[in-house]
């Protein structure tokens, strides 16, 4: 009823509806009744403007009377309205002399608003043929004051009230107006805000109307905010219950008054938009109870409160003491503050309640003066006050009796990384209630909404290092995230991808299919902490990662602020697990006393199933004798080729033209990445080493150690080809062959690495292109190694490796396995 074309949509929309009745509530036009409050306050606060303010009104309704109407209507509506007026200007005049307004004066002043749209509405709809009467509903609906300024309907009068004026005026369409009622006495009165629901509702019950339809701006009832859920979905139904529930909890639905008049005559409430008539809406009436136990159905929706305050009694002295309870919420109520939530524990030990934050003062104060003697003797030990809080509540009629909702929930919030501060349950179990950190309550309703409502796990992802690894793992998230978000329910998002001198950032998600192009036209000056506070600070979703695609120690010494953060890490990184001992224990029991993720497949074997099957034989309780393994895939290769004619030098530049190689091959033939590799094996098989601990054969002559360049080493490197042909021709004469290997002796607690001989029937000796090996001798396998073998090298099957872990991470989080 905002504007004259709403109320020209609304006569259109009442004229196409079938029903063969229709009683139609209305509101005043948009603000009308807040200028009308205005004016009240400016007339007893003697101040002049008040006349100013009453013309606008005056001219407000009379332009968009002009707009609807003509002819007779026109000219009585307008004579109404006149008349109104002048009768307003001497009241408020007569409010102004006395510098005060009685409250059935004020509510007499503000209910003009809706008896002039309701007039300009029904002459809108009669300007269409159809007969069409307006009701001024103080002459109907009796109401008498609850306190709390609040009203209860009179139904009996009421409806005898009814009955006699549809004996004078019985038409088939009616317009009546909203939020105003008389009392018994006659004496006008409103219905206080947001009664203009509340009339249709009692209207609604006391006519037995079929249905109550509310219109207003929104296609229904979503299962969430959706300005802080952007997967929030329209809700076809909901039970009278759990309407009631969603709007004490804050939920844009319908003031919790307005179900009780319909719900004791089972009328149902059906929620509509006025700019969307297209949409079926959400339909509120009542439910059986569940039938089928599907726990994804339970919770119908989440609502959230902010800006609480959690006000936390304790004290042994509480403990069945009659009456405690009883004083602290008497304290509570004489200060006026208004109690969201309570929750006390079985021992009586502490009592704790949510208040809104202005209210927590006075809350405060007037609980140290209540309890003074108590908290002096030591009877209470603390009235505590907990500020920036909010409330999330989850809500469904099927909750009830239903196994495993409480789980669910808490699970998907410890997962999210949430502390939650207290819970309360009524025994009615239509809602879970928990008080939160008003910072985490957007990702906390995220995280349960998508663990419940969408069962749809949604990771956001942060890649550092878009190189060789790094790209290969955006192309294959490219290709394969809408198969997983159709199939598995994974809904993986990069919001940010840096390099060291250019980041990416975005909100929502990274188009893939062009990240090299956005990264080089839109990126920003790399800076790790803001592109880890962009990830973190993120509160579209609830689970984040960051991918590590480099080599770099410097990225690697931030992944236990990073998981004390929340965010779960995942890396072929080795710096990390083969740097210093105590850092790599620090970062081990951190990850394993939260719920944050630290994986690192990759680390050794690339995308081999290596550190798996290690933790899977230690876990079933099998004990690590041995690792040993052919761990470079670079080494690998040179020594699968170092055969026949070729030399050595040549087999060592044939890989570094083939990319195998580290861009200067002293990085993978002096052995360090495989001291690495087995310190890593050592450490999870449960050995306290260090990686100064690893003795390693270098495989880089001491006399090229020094060289400036790798092409110098290239350059030199020929010359010590007949050394490695004398060590290639004892070998091939005793029936073996060249491998290097890394080794973990779990036995003498010791590690080493390097070049070895073995028989060529040996797995070691078998071997083809840069495929790793690794045999694992266990109390199990001990006759006969474990072995895993594969490709051990190259861009796709490390990024396959980091991918496998990050899909192992969506199914901890949730996504189905």
């Amino acid at each position: 009823m905002g504007t004259p074309q709403r109320i020209q949509s609304v006569a259109d929309i009442v004229l196409g509806d079938s029903s063969e009745r229709k009683l139609v509530i209305v509101s005043a036009m948009s603000k009308v009744t807040d200028m009308m409050y205005n004016l009240v306050h400016k007339a007893q606060s003697r101040d002049d403007s008040y006349t100013i303010a009453l013309e606008e009104i005056f001219e407000k309704h009379m332009a968009a009377a002009k707009d609807l109407l003509d002819g007779e209507d026109l000219a009585r509506f307008l004579s109404q309205l006149h008349s109104d007026v002048s009768n307003l200007r001497a009241m408020l005049r007569a409010i102004y002399i006395a510098g005060h307004a009685t409250e059935s004066f004020s509510d007499f002043v503000v209910g003009h608003g809706e008896l002039w749209s309701a007039q300009m509405l029904s002459y809108a709809i009669k300007k269409s043929g159809a007969p069409c009467s307006w009701m001024d509903t103080r002459e109907v609906l009796v109401v008498k004051p609850s306190g709390s300024n609040q009203v209860d309907p009179d139904y009996l009068e009421s409806e005898k009230r009814l009955q006699k004026w549809f004996s004078r005026q019985p038409a088939d369409i009616i317009v009546a107006t909203g939020f105003i009622a008389t009392t018994a006495e006659n004496i006008p009165t409103t219905l206080k805000r947001d009664g203009s629901d509340f009339s249709a509702a009692i209207i609604g019950s006391l006519v037995r109307a079929r249905q109550v339809t509310i219109w207003t701006d929104v296609d229904g009832v979503f299962s969430a905010d959706p300005r802080k859920v952007s997967e929030a979905v329209i809700l076809s139904t909901l039970s009278y219950q759990e309407a009631w529930e969603m709007s004490y909890f804050g939920a844009n639905v319908l003031h919790p008054r307005t179900i009780i008049p319909v719900m004791k005559d089972n009328i149902p409430i059906v929620i509509r938009n006025m700019f969307n008539i297209s949409a079926p809406g959400t339909m509120i009436c009542r439910q059986p109870a569940n039938d089928n136990g599907d726990l994804d159905a339970c919770v119908k929706s989440f609502a959230t409160i902010d800006n609480l305050a959690l006000v936390n009694v304790e004290g042994t002295g509480m403990a069945g003491v009659p009456g405690t309870s009883s004083a602290i919420f008497s304290a509570v109520k004489d200060v006026g503050a208004n109690v969201i939530m309570i929750s006390q524990a079985s021992s009586e030990h502490s009592i704790c309640f949510a208040v809104p934050e202005q209210e927590v003062a006075a809350v405060s104060a007037a609980l140290h003066v209540r309890f003074r003697e108590a908290l002096a003797a030591g009877r209470l030990s603390k009235v505590e006050v907990i500020n920036g809080c909010s409330i999330l509540a989850a809500v469904g009629l099927r909750m009830a009796s239903t196994p495993g909702v409480s789980a669910i929930l808490f699970d998907a919030l410890a997962k999210a990384n949430i502390n939650v501060r207290a819970i309360a349950q009524g025994c009615s179990e239509y809602n879970i209630t928990v008080v939160l950190k008003q910072e985490d309550c957007v990702r906390a309703l995220r995280a349960a909404h998508s663990r419940f409502f969408l069962s749809k796990t949604t990771l956001a992802v942060g890649i550092i290092g878009p190189g060789l690894i790094g790209g290969t793992l955006l192309n294959q998230l490219k290709d394969q995230a809408s198969v997983l978000k159709e199939n598995m329910n994974i809904d993986l998002r990069v919001i940010g991808i840096t390099g060291s001198s250019t980041m990416l950032l975005s909100d929502t998600g990274i188009d893939l299919t062009q990240w090299k192009e956005l990264l080089r036209k839109e990126g920003e000056p790399a800076d790790l902490a803001n592109f880890v506070r962009h990830l973190s600070d993120n509160h579209v979703f609830p689970n984040k990662v960051l991918v590590d695609c480099t080599a770099d120690t410097s990225v690697a010494s931030h992944y236990y602020d990073w998981l004390k953060k929340g965010i779960h890490v995942i890396t072929p990184n080795k710096k990390a697990n083969s740097g210093p001992l105590d850092r790599y224990l620090k970062l081990r029991t951190l990850q394993r006393a939260s719920y944050t993720h630290y994986f690192y497949e990759a680390t050794v074997g690339a995308g081999l199933p290596v550190i798996s099957t290690l933790r899977g034989l230690l876990e079933t309780g099998d004990k690590i004798l041995r690792i040993e393994g052919i761990f470079s895939g670079t080494l690998s290769y040179i020594f699968n080729n170092f055969e026949g004619t070729k030399t050595f030098s040549n087999v060592v530049a044939e890989a570094k033209e083939a990319g195998y190689t580290e861009p200067d091959p002293r990085d993978d033939l002096s052995g360090t990445d495989v001291a690495r590799k087995v310190i890593i094996l050592a450490r999870e098989s449960g050995l306290k080493l260090e990686l100064s601990n690893i003795p390693v054969k270098s495989l880089v002559p001491e006399a090229l150690a020094s060289c400036s360049s790798a092409d110098e080493f290239m350059q030199k490197l020929p010359s010590f080809d007949e050394d490695w042909a004398k060590q290639h021709s004892e070998a091939e004469a005793a029936g073996e062959v060249l491998r290097y290997v890394g080794v973990v002796d779990a036995v003498n607690k010791e590690g080493q690495v390097e070049l070895r001989r073995y028989k060529k029937d040996h797995p070691f000796a078998q071997l083809s292109g840069s495929d790793n090996i690794i045999a694992f001798t266990t109390s199990r396998y001990e006759e006969q190694p474990l072995i895993v073998r594969g490709p051990g090298a190259g861009a796709e099957v490390t990024a396959g490796g980091v991918f496998c872990d990050i899909l192992r991470l969506a199914s901890y989080l949730g996504a189905p396995s």
